[in-house]
């Protein structure tokens, strides 16, 4: 099993971080699976997070002509608006071509509009990060959850919100792919029983944040 998660410069670095530690936590607890969780890029070199982390993918994009799950992580609006306006059409082109064998299509925060830009949200329902969803809408094909939920699950795509979303999906994830059991465990390892010392309320949105880029 192949889990791939395709990175780019100025990605969101815990839609990335928290899905990968989970996934790993899997492999640990589920052998079976045999599964693998590759950070892949376009090309050969050193990745800048949003917030100026420096990752290292350990694949390229040609490396990996299979996956099983397809996880695409969110980013920087105008690393966004690059990735979906760029005429070679790079990483829109791995999404559609990696999706048609994978058993699972998913993103977190802003990376639903990745797949959606691909076409590979049409027909669906989904969600994305609270501020991006008037960008979602720009999709007609795409059919927009009401609400915020942490996580939306149509058929084979698994769509999340903001990025601490990204931990509850890959638990759900983590259930289809092995067992209830299995992400019990991964729960109790990373310890995440989340009770925020704070609360708030979403704010309603109109405008796209791309717009602004």
């Amino acid at each position: 099993m192949i889990i791939g998660i395709p990175i780019y410069q100025k990605v969101d670095l815990f839609d990335v971080a928290g899905p990968y530690e989970i996934f790993n936590w899997m492999k640990q607890f589920a052998p079976a699976l045999k599964a693998e969780v590759y950070l892949i890029a376009a090309k050969p070199g050193l990745i800048k997070t949003r917030d100026g982390l420096v990752m290292k993918p350990h694949k390229t994009f040609r490396q990996v002509p299979k996956l099983d799950v397809l996880w695409v992580p969110g980013g920087d609006p105008s690393a966004l608006n690059k990735l979906m306006n760029d005429p070679a059409r790079t990483y829109l082109n791995f999404l559609i071509t990696r999706s048609r064998k994978a058993r699972w299509v998913t993103s977190v925060c802003e990376g639903a509009l990745l797949l959606a830009k691909a076409g590979l949200l049409d027909g669906y329902n989904v969600t994305t990060h609270w501020a991006f969803i008037p960008c979602l809408k720009n999709f007609p094909a795409v059919k927009v959850v009401e609400g915020h939920p942490r996580f939306v699950i149509d058929r084979n795509r698994i769509t999340g919100g903001g990025v601490s979303s990204g931990l509850d999906e890959a638990l759900k994830l983590v259930e289809y792919l092995s067992s209830y059991e299995v992400a019990q465990q991964v729960q109790q390892i990373i310890q995440y029983y989340p009770h925020p010392p704070v609360t708030s309320t979403i704010p309603p949105t109109k405008t796209c944040p791309l717009d602004k880029h």
